[in-house]
């Protein structure tokens, strides 16, 4: 499916769709979802997916809090940025910032998956959201290490160089048998409604071109340099079977952050989110002061 979603066509059984808005903010037009009443609850997803990640733990949260879901920038719904640079961490998270300016809301607590967790975290560093807490699941918030560091970076950005590339990897991973063994390879076990809206977003031109862009413009050592001076309280999740971010991960920021609190999901993967949305909608209550359950 070639050029951007569209959401009469593509978003017409979207997950939660009664709650989705386009807000216009930073230079995007943003796709978001906002639910509930009580505090605000920031959801911020991983590279490559989109706000339908928490399709199933937002309505769970509505109860306790009003819950915030955007798509990130080239992502989903949410328009792509107009330069490179747009899909730069300090860009995405001031982005981000403007967008909940715009809808009028202050999360009391963050929650963000994957690369989430750093713009949360981000964020949070800059003064832009002042939250209780942040809540890192699964979160990528390290640079890779060693040769990782060396091949991600200068692939990365030669896969979002062309729109070529986009449109080649929309045929040879947009299927179903590659998204299948894609979400494998993340150590989750998902339902088929979470298999099918992955697998739309990856036969999609302009959500892959999003996803190679973040990825291509990401740099987390600023990030890791600046972890030391975060002042909210910091809980990192952790699935045992991650096989995205390595748990030890979380161990290497807590050095940096010795006062973050780790959490441990057996037997959980990356998406340990969507595999047990129940499990985390009680961690973020906890988190959030809305019950012990």
């Amino acid at each position: 499916m070639s050029g951007r979603l569209n959401w009469e066509r593509d978003g017409k059984d979207w997950p939660n769709r009664t709650f989705s808005r386009f807000v216009a903010a930073g230079g995007l037009r943003w796709h978001v979802q906002t639910m509930g009443s009580g505090p605000a609850l920031l959801l911020i997803h991983g590279t490559g997916a989109s706000a339908h990640s928490f399709r199933t733990l937002a309505p769970l949260l509505a109860s306790s809090f009003t819950v915030v879901v955007p798509d990130l920038p080239g992502h989903g719904f949410t328009a792509e940025p107009a330069s490179a640079s747009g899909y730069a961490l300090p860009e995405v998270a001031r982005g981000l910032a403007a967008l909940l300016r715009a809808v009028d809301l202050a999360p009391a607590l963050v929650a963000g998956h994957s690369a989430g967790a750093a713009i949360a975290v981000r964020m949070a560093l800059d003064g832009t959201i002042a939250p209780s807490a942040v809540v890192s699941l699964n979160g990528a918030l390290l640079p890779f290490t060693g040769l990782a560091n060396d091949f991600f970076g200068p692939a990365a950005r030669f896969l979002a160089s062309s729109r070529l590339t986009a449109k080649l990897f929309t045929v040879f991973a947009g299927s179903r048998p590659s998204v299948e063994r894609l979400v494998r390879s993340t150590g989750s076990r998902i339902d088929e409604e979470g298999m099918r809206l992955y697998a739309r977003l990856t036969a999609n031109e302009g959500h892959v071109r999003g996803a190679l862009g973040l990825m291509a413009n990401w740099d987390l050592h600023a990030l890791a340099r600046d972890l030391p001076r975060l002042r909210q309280r910091l809980i990192l999740v952790t699935g045992s079977r991650d096989g995205m971010v390595p748990p030890s991960e979380s161990v290497r920021v807590r050095s940096l952050v010795p006062d973050a609190e780790l959490v441990s999901l057996r037997g959980l993967g990356h998406l340990a989110h969507e595999e047990k949305p129940g499990d985390i909608a009680k961690l973020l209550r906890h988190a959030g002061g809305q019950g012990n359950d």
